[in-house]
């Protein structure tokens, strides 16, 4: 009978040495049958011996025959190719663990010493006196190198035109509003009663006087003495501005303003913008005759050829209540026109005869003759150092600025020159002390003497610069952390990264590096700090578009 105990079957022959082995006799009410199937005790399996399978020498030895034929040369040098190679493999191998093993902060240090590296290999085969930090932002002049695609190029611009024509428009419609409705409505000559009105007034005791109750619609006059027509307001010329302020929130307001040949009164608005598609028109500086309040021409009223790109229109700060209390810091007010609407202003200058004065002009000549004659001289010196050297002396002119006010002595301002190796004569600098020193303090605002010893780009250039710095800063607090800056800045499409010769976080560091060598905070950037940057960088840009491409690029504007 076979036996099946756990799914392993019995022989016969196994079960009958089984059960001749048992000496005991069966116990009574126990079958054989019964005993096989309930008896717990299983045949007796021989016990393995784990020890006997570990390999050993000796079995090695007996394994290997001893009638093998020696190794040719041929197989000996394949076996060192394949052991050189296998060290090789392991040798990479263990370097690549060792690189993913490092700190973090190892790795944010690479991008830095590698472009310096490759910086001052440049350096070898370049002969004039520049520092690595000299190379590292003229890597910034290498956008102009990729232009841009001509068809994404014309559509950006037409945008540009859009938007810039309907900003026009909302800012006309709201200065004809207030002066054809609001300024008749609020004229003083409302309040002023005639004489039959006085008499009914005396006759009817009970209506109160005029001035002392408000005004009904029926009792305001449709025209007053003063009531501007559309006919008078159509004769004006438009202009785009900026106030000139080391607050970068001042600096980058949008001012619009408007010049009327009829009274020659302006009037300047300031267009504000919030997200996409709100807007907001208020008045920045009254409509009224207003005089210039420095420079030749101090104390002349505004004429219509005081209007032209890069003129600057000047306001006494207290006669204005309504201005911002940053700009009320400062007695004079100094607004920068960028922009001129040059088909209005031909055609008012062929209907009007506007009184030039002759020895004011001579003189206002002369004295752009110096300033060139010093700008040349010294521009020629800052032709590839221009963003080290004007960013570290505007950070230099602030940290002598004790008060806070802006203002230097003519001491102050040699010492400067003499600190960052710009050589101007003395006669020069006498010259032009003169004619910046027009208050006779003593004290000149540095900003101005920057502006006037090396000049400024146009306002073309510098309007994109504020485009730049104004998506930066959306919060409009007139600075900007670097995190932000970082976060912003795309070197993507720089030609040294297309190239392969740097990467992209190689010229980040770079610009960020050069950048916050002009910040007198080390994670925060102002507009001044913003903009000596680029007013360096533009000193070896010949082509404006060059320039704009450069900013276009990496900030997406």
């Amino acid at each position: 009978m076979d036996l099946e105990v756990k799914g392993v079957a019995a022989s016969p022959a196994s079960q009958a040495q089984a059960m001749s082995g048992r000496k005991k006799p069966l116990q009574q009410g126990w079958t054989s049958k019964s005993w096989g199937v309930e008896d717990p005790c299983l045949p007796v399996v021989p016990r393995l011996d784990l020890g006997s399978l570990v390999d050993s020498d000796d079995e090695e030895q007996d394994i290997i025959p001893n009638n093998l034929p020696a190794p040719t040369d041929k197989y000996k040098l394949k076996y060192q190719q394949y052991k050189t190679e296998v060290k090789e493999g392991h040798k990479q191998y263990s370097q690549r663990n060792t690189e993913k093993t490092k700190p973090q902060i190892t790795h944010q240090q690479t991008p830095s010493k590698k472009i310096d590296e490759k910086c001052v290999q440049g350096a070898e085969a370049d002969t004039d006196d520049l520092t690595t930090l000299d190379r590292k932002a003229l890597l910034q002049q290498g956008y102009a190198d990729n232009p841009p695609i001509a068809q994404r190029s014309t559509r950006r611009s037409d945008a540009e035109i859009v938007a810039a024509e309907k900003k026009k428009q909302t800012v006309t419609e709201q200065v004809m509003t207030d002066h054809l409705s609001r300024a008749v409505i609020s004229d003083p000559e409302q309040n002023v009663t005639t004489e039959k009105q006085s008499a009914r007034i005396l006759q009817d005791s009970k209506m109160a006087p005029l001035r002392g109750r408000k005004r009904t619609l029926h009792e305001t006059k449709i025209k007053t003495h003063s009531t501007l027509t559309e006919n008078m307001l159509s004769h004006k010329v438009q202009f785009d501005g900026r106030v000139i302020s080391r607050n970068g929130r001042d600096a980058c307001r949008e001012l619009v303003g408007f010049f009327f040949t009829h009274d020659q009164s302006l009037t300047i608005y300031e267009y504000r913008q919030f997200g996409k598609n709100r807007t907001n028109v208020l008045p920045f500086i009254q409509k009224n005759i207003y005089c210039h309040q420095r420079g030749r021409r101090k104390g002349k009223q505004y004429q219509l050829g005081d209007f032209y790109v890069g003129a600057n229109l000047t306001f006494l700060s207290s006669d204005h209540p309504g201005l911002p209390g940053s700009i009320k810091e400062n007695t004079l007010l100094t607004l920068r026109i960028t922009n001129v609407d040059q088909i209005a202003l031909h055609s008012l200058n062929c209907r009007t005869d506007s009184v030039e004065h002759d020895d004011i002009t001579n003189q206002e000549a002369n004295d752009r003759l110096v300033f060139k004659a010093i700008q040349d001289v010294l521009r020629e010196q800052l032709h590839k150092r221009g963003v080290r050297i004007l960013t570290r002396l505007g950070k230099y002119l602030r940290q002598v600025d004790k008060e806070g006010n802006g203002l230097l002595n003519k001491a102050d301002f040699k010492q400067a020159l003499e600190v960052f190796d710009l050589e101007v004569s003395e006669n020069d600098f006498e010259s032009l002390w003169l004619i910046l020193n027009d208050n006779d303090n003593g004290k000149v605002d540095y900003g101005e003497f920057k502006r006037a010893i090396i000049g400024e780009m146009n306002e073309y250039r510098k309007s994109f610069v504020r485009k730049a710095f104004m998506k930066l800063d959306f919060n409009k607090t007139g600075s900007v952390s670097t995190i932000d800056i970082k976060k912003c800045y795309c070197a993507k499409k720089h030609p040294q990264v297309m190239s392969g010769h740097f990467t992209e976080e190689e010229i980040k560091s770079s610009f960020l590096e050069t950048l916050k060598d002009a910040c007198s905070k080390s994670e925060e950037v102002s507009y001044g700090e913003f903009e000596d940057y680029y007013e360096g960088l533009s000193i070896g840009i010949v082509d404006d578009e060059d320039f704009v491409h450069i900013l276009r690029t990496p900030w997406g504007i």
